[in-house]
């Protein structure tokens, strides 16, 4: 499934946000590659207008979140925060950043990121937000904030419901970087391939979701957040709830007849 116009550089004219749709598969590109895609509060408002219109878009399979030019993302734009250099700005970045975050786990489709050279401090915040994440063994990750006297604080969030705790910690307290399989073996991304085998498994990893039926994609996702918030109790009372639903599905009545009979689903995808 090769998609066309995968992230290239970009001129000033065009959008803070390439978006490009093939085959069900809808490609959103920072595009600021200059500033290495650092995430200025225009491109968090255009990513966030974006991901409004995907979450109601049923043609929409999989979503994935790539970087034009030589980098993922650089994280915030700290020359914009310092020319608004108030708290409340300051505060309104974050929680648009935030809602940006949550916008991501809340929406129906699975997404992918794209990650190729630097994905640090906020970027590397959006690889761990993101559902799934495949990267270029060229790829370097940091939560580098404190080279700069600012604890990256809201990355953490995802970053240690990725990671192991002391893990998450050697990063956000050194600030320093790690290489793209260090990141596949703490638990950062789920694949990493030479780059020039980067779009092809993306490809795979992209044919193996769009092969499974959305409806049971989206329950699957929504009850995979749930209950991650709950105690074990609770998130087995709500899992066997869900799976109960799940199983009433026809979906699932065709997936499993079809196994029963040595045959391959009829969905309708």
């Amino acid at each position: 499934m090769n998609q066309p116009n995968r992230p290239t550089a970009a001129t000033a004219s065009e959008p803070l946000i390439l978006w490009d749709d093939f085959h069900g598969v809808t490609t959103l590109t920072l595009n600021r590659p200059r500033q290495y895609n650092a995430l200025s509060s225009a491109v968090l408002t255009a990513l966030q207008n974006n991901l409004d219109a995907i979450a109601h878009d049923p043609a929409v399979r999989v979503v994935v979140i790539a970087g034009a030019g030589s980098a993922f993302c650089a994280g915030h734009d700290l020359k914009e925060m310092r020319s608004q250099y108030d708290a409340a700005s300051t505060q309104a970045l974050f929680d648009q950043c935030s809602r940006v975050m949550q916008s991501i786990i809340a929406l129906p489709q699975p997404v992918i990121a794209r990650v190729h050279g630097i994905a640090t401090a906020a970027g590397c915040q959006l690889v761990a937000q993101c559902d799934l994440a495949i990267a270029s063994s060229n790829a370097t990750f940091a939560t580098s904030g404190i080279n700069v006297g600012l604890f990256c604080s809201t990355p953490s969030v995802p970053l240690t419901r990725n990671m192991a705790r002391k893990e998450a910690l050697d990063m956000l307290l050194s600030g320093e970087f790690i290489d793209a399989r260090t990141a596949k073996e703490r638990g950062l991304v789920n694949r990493v391939v030479a780059p020039e085998q980067l779009d092809e498994e993306l490809d795979k990893m992209i044919q193996a979701l769009i092969e499974k039926p959305a409806s049971v994609l989206t329950l699957g996702k929504k009850m995979f957040y749930q209950q991650l918030e709950m105690g074990l109790s609770d998130a087995y009372t709500y899992a066997s709830g869900v799976m109960t639903s799940n199983f009433m599905m026809p979906e699932a009545a065709e997936g499993v007849d079809a196994f029963m009979q040595k045959r391959s689903p009829k969905w309708n995808l």
